[in-house]
């Protein structure tokens, strides 16, 4: 009898845990928390609806904020890392530029955000924004340029405009011109999805994670 349950024991221990989902993490702001649509119809969501449609085995977390920053979210990417994703998608920037912020701090706190999130071992996907030409011709061009910047920099993806096909479609935006409706939140998903399929592991693969730096 002490033979076998030292037998069970020593496959348990020696047994590898169950691997759960791997993750993609979507650190962004009111735009990829969905405001005004219900939380399975922001994009995310319909991400992670399309991955499994797909045979990929991945959850998808929302790490949208309403009103977020570039600095809001470098505040917040060390708990959104601890999620430990294997895809961090970085689309943060809109209310920066409503804000008039400075370009440079943009610069800076994206080129921080795809530093930490790739320390972490995270491969990341960096989502452009832009600003209306009312907010002036240089600061609009200096702040669209910001983003192909900090991606070629860091050799990293990226995604030219998240809202591409969606900005200024009235049909495709809630009232307040700004906010996605339900239908420009599949919009987004369709055009993100090739950006995002290109990072994935293959169905039923069996690579192992990148290890994470202490």
């Amino acid at each position: 009898m002490r033979v076998v349950i030292a037998a069970l024991l020593f496959v348990l221990i020696a047994a590898p845990a169950q691997a759960g989902p791997r993750v993609i993490a979507v650190l962004g702001d009111s735009l990829t928390a969905g405001l005004g649509v219900a939380p399975d119809e922001a994009y995310p969501a319909l991400l992670e609806a399309r991955l499994k449609r797909e045979g990929y085995d991945y959850r998808v977390v929302n790490a949208g904020v309403s009103g977020d920053t570039s600095s809001g979210g470098l505040r917040r990417v060390d708990w959104v890392l601890r999620q430990q994703p294997e895809i961090l998608i970085v689309a943060l920037g809109a209310n920066d530029g409503l804000r008039g912020q400075p370009v440079a701090l943009l610069r800076d706190n994206l080129t921080a955000i795809v530093q930490k999130a790739r320390a972490a071992g995270a491969r990341v996907l960096l989502a452009g924004m832009r600003v209306p030409p009312n907010y002036g011709a240089p600061y609009s061009r200096d702040f669209a340029a910001v983003f192909p910047e900090v991606a070629r920099k860091a050799n990293v993806p990226l995604v030219p405009f998240l809202l591409e096909g969606v900005a200024a479609e009235v049909r495709l935006n809630q009232g307040d011109g700004i906010h996605p409706n339900v239908e420009g939140q599949r919009v987004i998903a369709e055009h993100l999805w090739p950006h995002v399929r290109a990072l994935l592991v293959k169905p039923g693969a069996t690579t192992t994670p990148p290890a994470r730096r202490s």
